[in-house]
């Protein structure tokens, strides 16, 4: 009798486990073995939403799944670019399976259209996401969501030009740091008939004139105005202290019907240009910096406080201070500059963090592509010794010579080459440079 309450109790506790753990994860032991799929789920995501990525798997709940159903699931989301690793688990229970995918998201890019004049970015993006419902205006550097971005943008464009072919790429982006996923027209597209700026001073200015023909008269393409931008609009703005100057992005502004199926062979593009405040120079912060003082690093820069922020003298300050640091052996030094702005009283101040690294001395060169008479000319116009610390100024000043003044260096002797190939091999366990020059 008590054996037979004993059995009973165990059977009663069996149960409560089972009312209490009711999904403990099973095992599908073969190949062959499925269960209905009752849920999906994901975690790890951070731009994309779990009913984002579910479509992506390809699963549909209520058919019936085993291991190479979901392996092929984490391929599937692997195979569209979006996520750099995927892992699965799953549970069953009463012949029903949950799977929970690990998910590592890939880098992401903004995407950038180049020449597509017919359309306001806007039209591109919405036509993307009809075929792409999680499209935010970024993808990765490669995959089949890439890939089917293209073929949208293909059929899209195809109602005003038949013919042309879309292409991508990642390439730097012109107006701010950093890449982007470009993509663009191979085919006919309207040339630029002029170039128009909102800001009338920029018509006028010498320089922009003078290159302007680098862009009117060509095929449009939004990368090449770009860097047009970049190259001699920014500056302009740089010299005169406006650091936060708005320019861009281009503008195609169309007169008459804008349904209409062709656009005229040359086409008006606008540059809005909104160039802001003039900042003054507040002054700088140095840290990190232990072999050149914060006094010798601020009279490099050659900026006095409550002067205009001459964008393109701050920057070539922060190069003055690196060839500083390379001119006494600090070769790997780590200049980062953080600029903050007074947007009240039209100040610009930085924090600049300095990563010194080890010190080189130099070793010994080696030469290639250079006769015996001209190899032993270069090793007695070399100023260095063995031992000594290493100046890159000195070795660029030489470079500078066997480029564009070789007499210096060879006095009467005949060499023959057309480029000297160089390179600085560091040591940082000896604390040692090795030149090697390659005469070609």
């Amino acid at each position: 009798m008590a054996g037979m309450r004993l059995r009973w109790v165990v059977i009663l506790f069996a149960a409560l486990l089972g009312s209490v753990f009711p999904y403990a994860q099973q095992s599908l032991p073969q190949q062959s073995q499925t269960a209905a799929l009752r849920e999906v789920r994901v975690d790890g995501a951070k731009h994309l939403s779990e009913p984002q990525i579910v479509p992506l798997t390809g699963l549909a709940l209520g058919t019936q799944v085993g291991r190479k159903e979901l392996q092929d699931a984490a391929d599937a989301l692997v195979r569209t670019g979006l996520f750099a690793k995927v892992n699965f688990k799953y549970d069953t229970h009463n012949d029903n399976l949950v799977v929970t995918f690990h998910i590592e998201e890939n880098a992401r890019l903004p995407v950038s259209y180049d020449n597509f004049p017919w359309y306001a970015d806007s039209e591109l993006n919405d036509a993307v996401r009809k075929e792409l419902p999680f499209y935010d205006g970024h993808l990765p550097e490669a995959g089949q969501v890439v890939e089917r971005a293209a073929a949208v943008l293909k059929a899209f464009v195809a109602t005003r030009e038949p013919h042309v072919e879309i292409t991508h790429q990642v390439v730097p982006s012109q107006l701010s740091d950093g890449s982007e996923q470009q993509f663009k027209v191979e085919g006919p597209v309207p040339k630029i008939a002029k170039l128009e700026f909102s800001d009338p001073k920029l018509t006028e200015d010498l320089a922009v004139r003078a290159h302007i023909a680098e862009i009117v008269g060509h095929p449009y393409s939004r990368m090449t105005i770009d860097i047009f931008l970049a190259e001699q609009i920014r500056p302009i703005y740089q010299q005169q202290g406006f650091l936060l100057a708005k320019i861009g992005p281009a503008e195609v502004r169309l007169s008459g019907n804008p349904n209409q199926q062709k656009l005229e062979e040359r086409i008006p593009v606008y540059v809005p240009c909104v160039p802001g405040a003039i900042y003054k120079w507040k002054g700088v912060e140095w840290k990190g910096n232990a072999a050149i003082s914060s006094i010798t690093l601020t009279n490099t820069m050659g900026m006095k406080i409550g002067d205009v922020a001459n964008g393109q003298s701050i920057e070539g300050g922060w190069e003055r201070v690196r060839e500083e640091y390379g001119q006494r052996g600090f070769l790997e030094a780590k200049v980062t500059p953080l600029a903050s702005y007074d947007d009240a009283a039209h100040t610009t101040s930085y924090e600049v963090s300095i990563v010194e690294g080890p010190v080189f001395h130099y070793g010994s060169m080696t030469i290639s592509g250079m006769s015996l008479a001209g190899e032993r000319m270069i090793q007695e116009a070399w100023s260095m010794k063995t031992g000594d610390l290493f100046d890159k100024k000195v070795f660029e000043d030489f470079l500078f010579k066997l480029e564009s003044h070789r007499e210096l260096i060879f006095k009467e002797l005949p060499v023959h080459y057309d480029t000297v190939g160089h390179f600085l091999q560091t040591d940082p366990a000896k604390g040692t440079v090795e030149v090697l020059l390659d005469f070609k």
